[in-house]
């Protein structure tokens, strides 16, 4: 903390939001309140550069319709209806409930939760204690990331990959399944530098987004065939011997079968499954068999099918073929985030499980689990309490009727810590108002770079709002948990999220950020963390489990122009001011947003009879979603892009884009196909 004026205060902090980025922040104070938030500019990865959603940040933050005091339901479940209430009289009664219902099956106690912030203490700390001392149900949190993360595991051995800094001096950069402009700021900065530089970007997306209108090259491939592309790129590069046969031998495992797969995806098979031209593919091939050093940056989009986890692993086979590891400008960057040393058996404490093994229910299937669907329930007793904190399930969870309608349970015991008042939070029995990142401590990683940031608090929290931490420690206290570990204070826990010495704690204190160690060229030796230390194009361990363990490519579930119901695939990308649901109400971004939108072909809207900016209806089998179409190029023929996740009570009739969304799962990681989904679209009249 320094001084930045006579009569202020500038504090140093970080981002918490589901970005790559994780920016430092500097938060000018005075009098009491936050005056100004800017990106600090000592931080290289932030070089004081903020997105349009946090630089708003502070408006979010003073929001007149923050939670500033607990509430408890006054009318029935999904009115939306409170009464103010004590702290005292929320959490004892709290505690009452679920120890009633731990001493039946404390399985029935369901924690849901994700990345509503992604700071180790609010995110994943004291509430993951509380919950293993209780015995309540595990979350397996699912809903973003596990596909192309256990895909990365199987293949390099883990979250791992090049550092984001050196993509600047890339020949050739290929953006795989990501919106760089509006998800990865800072990383795009980079991208630009590179091209300065001469390169070339070529970006990978069903959705002409921001970031493919600034490339060379848009390969506009449909959803869910990015297999099949990645494995046409490798049939090109062994057909003209653009491989880098030392590397190969040295540092990879399962080569010849590898190659046996490739071979049988010429670019012509390719071409047919993606719906693009031959020719894209054999240019993009020739190009990053002979451009070196070339980087891929994948991202999460791509992963949202059935095959994703496949998929991933496909594109992370490349840069071996090639050698693009030996430079420190190649390779491929999914995640960074496997490169962290944090201890978090010291944080989450599973220890006070004592021996117990609570079943786990996968947060991407909540609609069926609530219902009390037996497969959902892994076999365990109905979910009679839900406790949600760091996310908002019935916006953001797949086929939302059926969550909606879970929620909505009358016998549900239904707590929500939340700072506003979303589509989940009217559903709660309590509402408890959670502090914002400006009010409490934290630490953070990232997925993007390589750098530890420390959150310090900047205000006191608004009215009686507390932090996550502080909420799961007096409900501890109330429970009768009294081991020791209850008993740290939020700062406490910053320190306990890494072992002594794993990181610079005096770099940490006095910058706001540390970095860690790292080569700048990771695998130039091979060295791989999988167990063969090798890049694993076969994987023994995905064998052991009954799946394939050579990538492949695996037709979605719902394969576009496969059903005469419904021709149309629909993806489901974030809008660019809006961070999943969360900066949804805040008015001036959602003024620049509009409403909620459907974009769709010139040729699809002609052939429904759709004009630019008609009211239409998008269904399938699992329900109907109400919004106004865009006659727009930023959608491909066959394709339309519902853009998300507004909050349901801001659509037109209640609905957003996951009604149509399904519950099915990924291939590696049991994660959600979002995108794995076919609709119709029609006009409605007037």
């Amino acid at each position: 903390m320094t001084s930045h004026a006579p009569d202020a205060t500038l504090v140093r902090g970080a981002c918490p939001h589901d970005c790559p980025d994780t920016c430092a922040l500097l938060t000018t104070v005075q009098d009491g309140r936050a005056v100004k938030l800017q990106g600090n500019p000592d931080h290289p990865p932030t070089g004081g550069v903020l997105c349009t959603k946090v630089s708003r940040y502070i408006e979010r933050h003073d929001h007149p319709e923050r939670l500033v005091q607990p509430l408890r339901r006054s009318g029935p479940k999904g009115s939306g209806r409170f009464e103010p209430v004590s702290w005292d009289e929320a959490l004892d009664d709290i505690a009452r409930r679920l120890r009633a219902l731990a001493q039946d099956d404390p399985q029935a106690v369901l924690p849901y939760s994700y990345a509503g912030t992604m700071g180790l203490v609010q995110g994943e700390s004291m509430d993951r204690r509380f919950f293993h001392r209780l015995g309540a149900s595990l979350l397996d949190r699912t809903i973003c990331a596990t596909a192309g993360g256990e895909a990365m595991a199987y293949t390099l051995g883990g979250k791992v990959g090049m550092r984001m800094e050196f993509f600047a001096e890339a020949k050739l950069v290929l953006i795989w399944g990501s919106n760089s402009i509006a998800s990865n700021l800072h990383f795009w900065r980079h991208a630009q530098a590179a091209r300065r530089a001469g390169a070339r970007l070529v970006c990978i997306d069903p959705r002409r987004t921001e970031t493919a209108d600034k490339c060379d090259a848009h390969i506009a491939l449909l959803p869910g065939t990015d297999g099949a592309l990645a494995l046409a790129l490798m049939h090109e590069l062994i057909v003209h011997d653009w491989l880098d046969h030392d590397y190969i031998a040295q540092h990879t495992l399962g080569w010849e079968a590898l190659r046996e797969r490739a071979l049988q995806w010429p670019p012509e098979r390719a071409a047919q499954v993606c719906g693009v031209p031959v020719q894209q593919i054999r240019d993009l091939a020739q190009a990053y068999g002979t451009t070196k050093p070339a980087a891929i940056r994948l991202n999460y989009g791509m992963q949202r099918v059935r095959g994703g986890g496949n998929a991933a692993r496909a594109i992370a086979c490349l840069p071996a073929l090639v050698g693009a590891w030996r430079h420190r400008a190649g390779g491929v960057l999914l995640s960074s985030s496997g490169q962290f040393p944090v201890d978090r058996a010291a944080l989450q404490r599973p220890d006070l499980l004592a021996g117990r093994q609570p079943r786990t229910i996968n947060m991407s299937c909540i609609g069926d689990a609530l219902a009390g669907d037996a497969q959902a329930l892994a076999g365990g007793p109905p979910v009679r309490a839900i406790v949600v904190y760091n996310s908002n399930p019935v916006a953001v969870a797949p086929e939302s009727a059926k969550v909606a309608a879970g929620f909505a349970r009358e016998d549900l015991f239904c707590v929500v810590l939340e700072q506003f008042q979303t589509d989940t939070a009217d559903h709660a029995d309590y509402l408890l108002p959670a502090s914002m990142q400006l009010e409490h401590w934290d630490i953070h990683t990232s997925y993007g770079h390589t750098d530890v940031l420390l959150n310090r608090p900047a205000v006191a929290p608004r009215g009686q709002a507390r932090s996550n931490a502080w909420v799961f420690r007096e409900l501890a206290r109330r429970m009768g948990f009294d081991e020791p570990c209850f008993a740290d204070e939020d700062e406490a826990l910053c320190r306990q999220a890494f072992a002594p010495g794993a990181i610079d704690w005096a770099a940490l204190e006095h910058d706001g950020f540390a970095s860690l160690p790292m080569p700048e060229a990771p695998f130039a030796q091979g060295r791989f963390p999988t167990p063969s230390g090798k890049c694993e194009f076969f994987s023994a361990r995905l064998a052991a489990q009954g799946i394939d363990g050579l990538p492949d490519h695996l037709p979605n579930y719902e394969p576009a122009g496969s059903s005469r119901d419904y021709p149309l695939a629909m993806i489901s990308p974030p809008a660019r001011n809006f961070l999943n649901s969360s900066f949804v109400n805040v008015r001036s971004l959602r003024s620049i947003e509009g409403e909620p939108l459907i974009e769709i072909h010139a040729e699809d809207a002609a052939a429904r009879g759709i004009a630019d900016g008609a009211m239409v209806r998008v269904f399938n089998a699992r329900g109907e979603h109400r919004c106004r179409a865009e006659v727009s190029r930023r959608a491909r023929p066959g394709v339309v892009n519902g853009l998300g996740i507004w909050w349901r009570k801001l659509g037109s009739d209640g609905t957003n884009v996951n009604e149509l969304t399904s519950q099915r799962l990924t291939d590696i990681g049991r994660g959600p196909t979002f995108y794995d989904c076919l609709v119709q679209v029609e006009a409605l009249g007037g």
